[in-house]
């Protein structure tokens, strides 16, 4: 991808989970928008935690706790056990959490691509920049 297409691509995940959370709260196989960042996450960083999450989410680990357990009874994470430290709970996405977090990908590339024919790259530029201001901007 081209960098005006990657930085489109980018904004355009964080514009769609935007539009996926407030309608229906995103509710798109069993999970919502929050579900998709924490496997996405989770994917990114192998063995992280629910406190990694917290931090970097920003929200509370009781709020994560929440949230892990609904994508664990989903089956789209499992909690494994850290042999150095027993204390101590790593996540791990299953197929089904990676599949989900693929067929998002797949379908935002398809939908960058298909942009990137319509708009010329300043079109394409501008359109970035009114959907970055629209996510700094808007209040929900």
């Amino acid at each position: 991808m081209k960098p005006t297409e990657k930085k489109f691509f980018d904004t355009f995940t964080d514009f769609q989970c935007l539009i996926l959370a407030h309608m229906n709260r995103g509710d798109i196989n069993g999970i919502t928008a929050s579900h998709y960042n924490i496997i996405e996450f989770i994917l990114s960083k192998k063995g992280s935690t629910g406190k990694e999450i917290a931090t970097a989410f920003k929200i509370t680990p009781a709020a994560v706790s929440k949230q892990l357990k609904i994508l664990i009874s989903n089956g789209f994470i499992v909690q494994i056990q850290d042999e150095m430290d027993r204390r101590k709970f790593n996540l791990s996405a299953t197929e089904k959490g990676r599949f989900v977090v693929e067929n998002s990908e797949t379908f935002r590339k398809k939908i960058t691509q298909q942009a990137a024919t319509i708009l010329s790259s300043a079109e394409l530029k501008h359109f970035n920049d009114l959907l970055g201001k629209i996510l700094k901007e808007i209040k929900l």
